[in-house]
């Protein structure tokens, strides 16, 4: 195998995951997903927005004047009688908190939930001292006692089942009685737990954000365990990294609705507390509980904030990986990942962090190294995108890692066989697997040229086992079949026949409509001429999104030139751009913001309309609906593609379907899986079947009555993959022409046996 492509122990890695902690992944991480959407139906999506925005502009500023807020923290902890040590990193930190316990005379420490101190590997630290260290958050405990790895930024042990806990509970703790209900278990936890704060000597919590003008800190926790780690030890140690500082109480508002919301779709957390240490609240001496007040009541309280650089201060100066250090842990890119959902963060995290977001900490903390162990996990789907609460733009940080990644390889074998004959940006070392990836366009143009030759060699024995061993695509996945006539070629060969148009259009012919599935694009331009408009079906390369998604930002920003430079003479020209396939649009309205000179993007931006979006306008502005052939009550079993939804563009195609007398299902699955080339590569096979396994679940039932249709290239395939092949691009049922293959009844699907 190619040093390019995967490994075996990968795909048996992924595979052992879905056998053994998928289940309870899939079921928590999806609770929390199902939860957020209804938290922000809830508090109403126009104000969840607002808060968003604002929380957004927060920390846009908070991080600006960061070495300033440093300092006014400084200030004001030391003014309340505390003490600020910034640790360089983590052995700086380690060795700071490890002296101040040693100086205590402490024997026990006890901890609340803190991602920052799993970050430095406290518990090593000061277990290597001598020290006991019990955490006091449960999904924590859990983790504490198996000797595992969180799988959650939020929920460390949601990986596990009740049943596994109890059996890890009474195989390490033999209680007196057995652990076989949450009520017992919870019950047991609480009192071993209560014991442990009562004799501890040094508490030890996180802080989700920290106050510079006041010095305060704010705990968000379900459990309450962190305030009792700051307030019953007489030392109390907070942990966080230097992002986590904002100017004053007056910025946390918006903060604390949306990490709760985000999180676990909670409209206000379970507790919310904010601590000016050291506390007032007096000293507790357990040893004296008959004796009043504890017997306490006069000991000094010691406090020390232990500030977090750790590399953060390097992803501050790094223009990419810098929207990172805006994240406030709530987990909410993880549970609307699909992958994630899947596998969770033993798979799709790194040395402490997890989920979408994950890429840029470990990067930014740990280094490309460990990044690159989890990157291509992310498809670039962008469902995290809406789900931020910080608005980061996750799929783009995984992307700019991605590049990174690549270009950080030592040039091999693959570079002597390709160099010079591939015709991408990219340098020596970037790996063959993602430029064979990256250059599909120039596949299909060759595929297209020799068709149907080409469709015959690809799918003999010999061909699929040399792709698999040498580029890593899967011989179970069947390939695209590339058509003899484009659509380009279809185009020029015909004669538009509108009169006067409504409206002048440019079909843009993205490298599947134009090379694989040309029937959508002809039924495109059917149906807009139907509704009156003139078509022109121009000459114009791949959009970018086939390189972006491999991590080739150089070439896509190449190809994205090159589109603006055929697609802006029609625009200034009066023409509108409609485009079929999602993912390409979603390029043109987002990362072309990244790819292009603003005036460039902001025009095309403004100019482009995905299909079935710009069919709605022409219905809206007295298209005639009566020239599109009629639903006549035929159901539709419907799934929107993940960049359409996160564009806010699925609506359009429900409502001309609904407008066309068709009962729609719409599926509300996150993504199908596919993603792309990611559902060709060997090691992520059985993960990408999972995930579209759910979306088959939800059709399979209705799929004798109704026509299974889906917006993107990759949705289709998959759907043809896990069910029989026959899925339908929504304008297909809307040309007037209609297609020769149909069935008597408009079904197709069944599952594929």
């Amino acid at each position: 195998m190619s040093e390019s492509t995967p490994t075996r122990p990968e795909a048996d890695r992924i595979r052992a995951l879905l056998e053994t902690e998928s289940d309870e992944i899939k079921e928590n991480t999806r609770l929390f997903n199902a939860a957020r959407y209804d938290a922000v139906e809830a508090v109403g999506a126009e104000t969840h927005e607002q808060y968003r925005t604002r929380a957004r502009e927060i920390k846009e500023k908070s991080i600006e004047r960061l070495p300033d807020l440093i300092h006014r923290t400084r200030t004001a902890v030391e003014a309340n009688g505390g003490t600020v040590y910034v640790a360089d990193d983590a052995e700086d930190a380690n060795r700071y908190i490890t002296r101040v316990v040693a100086d205590e005379g402490a024997d026990s420490v006890v901890k609340s939930k803190s991602m920052t101190t799993e970050e430095i590997d406290l518990n090593d630290a000061l277990e290597a001292d001598g020290f006991d260290v019990w955490e006091t958050d449960l999904g924590e405990f859990v983790i504490q006692v198996a000797e595992e790895s969180p799988s959650h930024i939020v929920g460390p042990s949601l990986h596990k089942s009740r049943e596994e806990i109890t059996a890890l509970f009474e195989r390490e703790f033999e209680p007196d009685e057995p652990l076989d209900s949450a009520q017992k278990l919870t019950a047991f936890a609480r009192e071993f737990l209560g014991e442990r704060i009562d004799e501890a000597d040094v508490g030890i919590t996180g802080a989700n954000f920290v106050m510079a003008e006041s010095g305060s800190i704010a705990l968000v926790t379900n459990e309450g365990n962190a305030r009792k780690c700051a307030s019953i030890p007489d030392t109390h140690v907070a942990v966080a990294g230097i992002e986590k500082i904002i100017p004053s109480i007056a910025e946390l508002e918006p903060f604390a609705g949306l990490i709760s919301r985000s999180a676990t779709g909670q409209d206000v957390p379970q507790y919310l507390s904010l601590l000016t240490p050291p506390v007032d609240t007096p000293t507790i001496d357990f040893d004296r509980a008959d004796e009043p007040g504890f017997g306490g009541g006069d000991a000094d309280r010691e406090f020390h904030l232990v500030l977090i650089d750790n590399g953060r201060r390097a992803m501050r100066r790094d223009e990419e990986l810098r929207e990172t250090l805006y994240c406030i842990r709530c987990g909410a890119c993880a549970n609307s990942c699909a992958n994630f959902q899947s596998v969770g963060g033993h798979a799709f995290g790194g040395e402490t962090y997890t989920g979408g977001i994950a890429t840029g900490w470990e990067a930014g903390i740990e280094g490309l190294d460990v990044a690159a162990e989890f990157n291509d996990l992310c498809t670039g789907c962008s469902r995290c995108v809406n789900a931020c609460p910080v608005k980061i733009d996750i799929p783009w940080i995984n992307t700019v890692v991605r590049d990174r990644i690549n270009r950080g390889k030592d040039p091999g074998f693959d570079d002597l066989l390709v160099d010079g004959l591939v015709p991408d940006e990219e340098g020596s070392g970037t790996p063959l697997r993602k430029r064979f990836f990256g250059n599909f366009e120039t596949v299909a143009r060759l595929g297209s040229a020799t068709a149907p030759l080409s469709n015959a060699l690809a799918s003999t024995g010999v061909a699929r086992k040399s792709m698999e061993s040498v580029l890593g695509v899967d011989a179970r996945r069947d390939l695209p079949a590339f058509e003899r006539t484009t659509l380009r070629k279809w185009a020029r060969s015909r004669d538009p026949n509108v009169e006067d148009p409504v409206r002048r259009v440019v079909l843009y012919p993205d490298v599947y409509t134009n090379h694989v599935r040309t029937e959508r694009g002809k039924a495109a331009v059917r149906v807009l001429e139907a509704l009156g408009c003139e078509v022109v079906v121009p000459d114009v390369g791949g959009s970018g999104r086939a390189p972006l998604s491999q991590g080739m930002i150089a070439t896509a920003e190449r190809k994205a030139r090159s589109a603006a430079e055929s697609l802006l003479p029609y625009l200034e020209d009066g023409y509108d751009v409609v485009v079929v396939e999602p993912s390409d649009i979603a390029m043109f309205r987002r990362e072309y913001e990244k790819l292009l000179p603003a005036g460039a993007y902001e025009r095309i931006d403004e100019g482009s309309y995905e299909i079935l979006e710009f069919v709605y306008g022409l219905l809206e502005n007295d298209g005639d609906i009566d020239a599109l052939p009629a639903g006549n009550g035929a159901g539709i079993a419907y799934h929107s593609h993940c960049q359409q939804r996160t564009l806010g563009l699925e609506s359009y195609t429900e409502t001309v379907l609904e407008r066309l007398g068709y009962d729609v299902l719409t599926s509300d699955v996150e993504c199908c899986g596919m993603a792309g080339s990611f559902g060709y590569k060997s090691e992520y096979y059985d993960l990408s079947m999972d995930v579209g396994e759910t979306l088959a679940e939800q059709f399979e039932p209705a799929a004798d009555e109704r026509t299974v249709v889906a917006s993107g290239t990759s949705c289709m395939e998959q759907l043809d993959s896990l069910l029989s092949p026959g899925t339908r691009h929504p304008i297909e049922l809307l040309d007037p022409v209609g297609r020769e293959d149909e069935t008597p009844n408009g079904t197709s699907p069944l599952r594929k046996s």
